[in-house]
């Protein structure tokens, strides 16, 4: 017997900053649930709901997929950061044709960049406390 595509469950981790994304993609008709509320009440901005569908303008899947975020950590942009990232390693999975357009650009990698580290005798990471000769 075939299986059904319908029922089959893509998934993808993403990660940007302190944020940590849990992505599950559905075949359906474009809806994205992050943390169990639409994308347009988590997301105020036009510009993180944008930076969240950008891995399906660049694969040209609008609307062919749901999609379940569970996000925890960090900041909102940080948390879009690390949604997109997860839905396009999901796509990837549910379509290795997807990867050279995801690839270039750029939504495959996994932005390095972190908080630095407190260091000791400072303030924070690079602010020293204020210097007096006498």
């Amino acid at each position: 017997m075939a299986k059904k595509t319908e029922n089959i469950v893509f998934q993808g981790t993403g990660r940007r900053k302190e944020s940590i994304a849990r992505v599950r993609l559905m075949a359906g008709k474009g809806e994205v649930t992050v943390n169990g509320k639409k994308l347009d009440e988590y997301f105020g901005s036009e510009i993180l709901k944008t930076i969240v569908n950008q891995p399906f303008a660049v694969t040209n899947t609008v609307a062919k997929y749901d999609v379940v975020v569970k996000v925890v950590g960090g900041g909102l942009t940080g948390q879009a950061g690390a949604i997109r990232h997860g839905i396009a390693r999901a796509l990837n999975e549910a379509n290795s044709e997807f990867r050279p357009a995801l690839k270039a650009a750029g939504l495959l990698t996994r932005d390095p960049r972190m908080k630095e580290r407190k260091k000791y005798g400072m303030k924070k990471a690079r602010k020293a406390p204020q210097f007096s000769k006498r």
